[in-house]
């Protein structure tokens, strides 16, 4: 197995602008599809070697990287290694990647120099876990997504919040997202897995129904999709890549 640590340069502006030009064709197209009928679409014909995929490798993500691996292995997946990853979850990463054959695993980290500047200490999530956000991961991403039109999110609807009105595709930042799983409920995620086969994260039955960074991230007595232990304590609910 293989995690590619670089990304692609950057393409034209022409280029990016084709999401712009042709966005309401392609939800109108295919917004009404769900699942793995909207990522096929998505991926094989709206954005052929043109979106990646990004994945937390937390507690839902094995079945989106599942159905991707049916449509296409060679679809980019970028997993933002922030440097305060669970363990567990850079196992249950490696877990995944091998299962499902991946070709072009990309682990973006933040740039070294931002954070000896920033957070030399490494503990800005204490005073300003927003800020060590927009560092670790929102700056990151923003830097990998360069290359493609569009990104595919496992965000969902029941997981609350600013969620709840999630659209299956939507337009933002110059680039199409992507969400095929918006409308699933807690009850279809659940029967997916088994039927599939799916490994849980291993954190899930220790309490964890939402993982993010082990700093950030606490068990809590939430269901399915609850965000509750996430800045636990915190008025937060996003990392702010979604923002």
């Amino acid at each position: 197995m293989s995690i590619r640590q670089d990304i692609q340069p950057d393409p034209s502006v022409e280029d990016r602008s084709l999401a712009a030009r042709n966005f309401g064709a392609w939800r109108m197209g295919f917004g009404r599809l769900d699942g793995e009928e909207l990522l096929a679409a998505m991926v094989q014909r709206a954005f052929p070697g043109q979106i990646a995929l990004v994945s937390s490798f937390g507690a839902e993500a094995a079945l989106l990287l599942a159905m991707l691996a049916d449509i296409d292995r060679q679809v980019p997946i970028i997993f933002l290694d922030t440097g305060k990853h669970f363990p567990e979850t850079l196992t249950y990463r490696d877990i995944l990647i091998r299962r499902f054959g991946f070709t072009d695993v990309r682990s973006i980290r933040p740039n070294n120099a931002t954070l000896s500047q920033s957070d030399p200490a490494g503990d800005l999530w204490r005073s300003d876990p927003d800020h060590c956000c927009h560092l670790r991961k929102v700056l990151p991403l923003t830097r990998a997504l360069t290359p493609f039109q569009a990104w595919i999110t496992g965000r969902k609807r029941f997981h609350g919040g600013g969620r709840t009105a999630l659209p299956a595709v939507e337009y933002v930042a110059d680039k199409v997202k992507v969400n095929p799983l918006a409308n699933w409920t807690p009850d279809q995620v659940n029967t997916a897995f088994r039927e599939r086969g799916l490994p849980g994260h291993p954190l899930v039955g220790q309490g964890y129904p939402s993982i993010g960074c082990a700093t950030c991230t606490r068990a809590s007595a939430g269901g399915i999709g609850s965000r509750e232990g996430r800045w636990a304590e915190q008025d937060k609910t996003e990392c702010g890549i979604h923002i």
